[in-house]
């Protein structure tokens, strides 16, 4: 869908057929996916159905277990996260696009074929959002966190042994998040950053309350297993309580 995406290994044998298998194996996938769930592709079954071309119980299963994560998305997320009638990618009018989520979705099934290399630790990293594992002794992986008004500035590094860490803000798209309610460009975080246990909801949930604004801090605080930080449009630095210190 556009994105870069890179692989980091950690162990022993990172030359060995299994471990090159493994990652084309994660890479492959998300080619996959992108195949199926793209926006951009006029021939991904997304496109097909949205076009009424294409019904989800003739598609590729991907497409049916997507549509139902939005549905679920927009309920957990009290209607904030909303792939609904989006801008398009492309001239031609508002559009359903779940790249929101597909993406940590997509990221934590490729890392499957990461999760059988024993004794490797590993880091996935998907335009900016990651998903790390660090095995017993070996250190924890430093995730940097881009400074939202400068990205060639580091702004907070997190230590993660595993899980995800997710941000969705303005610093390289622009004001691209959208407020479902009003249907317009959200601007009033800069960036919002969620660390757990899944990328794919801590990226809705990142989404979620950039679109919320600074009002999203409370529900934040009530995400279990969840932590977030978040920098107003004023760069205010606010942060749940678990959040860890600088």
């Amino acid at each position: 869908m556009g994105l870069p995406v890179s692989i980091h290994l950690r162990g022993d044998r990172l030359t060995g057929a299994e471990a090159g298998d493994r990652v084309a194996a994660v890479y492959a996938e998300l080619r996959q996916v992108d195949a199926v769930l793209s926006p951009y592709r006029d021939d991904s079954d997304l496109s097909a159905w949205e076009r009424g071309a294409l019904r989800p119980a003739d598609a590729d299963p991907m497409l049916a277990l997507v549509l139902a994560l939005g549905d679920e998305a927009r309920r957990r997320t009290e209607g904030w996260f909303d792939p609904r009638a989006l801008p398009g990618p492309r001239p031609g009018g508002p559009r359903y696009d779940p790249s929101g989520l597909v993406k940590g979705w997509a990221v934590e099934r490729a890392a499957r074929h990461l999760a059988g290399l024993d004794g490797y630790g590993w880091c996935l990293n998907a335009g900016g959002d990651v998903l790390v594992h660090a095995p017993d002794g070996q250190p924890a992986w430093r995730v940097g966190l881009e400074h939202p008004r400068d990205p060639a500035r580091i702004m907070r590094v997190l230590a993660c042994r595993s899980g995800a860490v997710a941000t969705s803000g303005s610093a390289h798209r622009g004001a691209h998040i959208i407020d479902p309610h009003t249907r317009r460009p959200a601007t009033a975080t800069r960036a919002v950053t969620v660390t757990g246990p899944t990328l794919l909801w801590a990226d809705v949930h990142a989404t979620a309350a950039a679109a919320r604004g600074p009002a999203a801090l409370p529900w934040l605080e009530g995400l279990d297993g969840y932590e977030a930080l978040l920098v107003t449009r004023s760069g205010l630095v606010r942060s749940t309580t678990g959040w860890p210190a600088p």
